[in-house]
């Protein structure tokens, strides 16, 4: 039997995503508080309705997962037969790509992202999220 010959193989290269500043990260969640705290949970976290027969909504956070920032929703499930008392939905994301700007996605009804606006700056996304319907809790 002969020797068996090494051959170089090609690998696709990994797509890298840019690098955060840890300086941009602590801005933006000290904005994005600022905007759920002052702004959102006033407009939308309403009362409990009457009635208690629909699902509604008790929350409006936010969460990181990767190079995307999330904004999110949690409603109550007042029904006896529900399977969650609660759960949680994600309507607004921001994707980092580089140089301090932002992607701004939002769900579409297909459980799909969206991006409706490309490169902009985090005082540009959060005000964004706070006027444009779109981006509704």
């Amino acid at each position: 039997m002969g020797k068996q010959q090494k051959a170089w193989i090609a690998r696709p290269v990994k797509s890298s995503h840019p690098s955060m500043l840890d300086s941009i990260k602590m801005e933006l969640e000290t904005k994005a508080t600022d905007l759920i705290q002052n702004v959102l949970k006033p407009k939308h976290v309403l009362p409990p309705p009457e009635d208690m027969q629909f699902n509604y909504l008790i929350d409006i956070g936010m969460k990181w997962y990767r190079n995307y920032f999330y904004f999110t929703s949690t409603y109550a499930c007042p029904d006896a037969n529900a399977l969650s008392p609660t759960f949680e939905l994600r309507f607004a994301r921001m994707e980092h790509i580089g140089d301090g700007k932002f992607n701004l996605a939002f769900m579409r009804h297909t459980d799909e992202w969206f991006v409706l606006y490309d490169g902009l700056s985090v005082d540009e996304c959060l005000s964004t999220i706070r006027d444009d319907a779109w981006f509704m809790p």
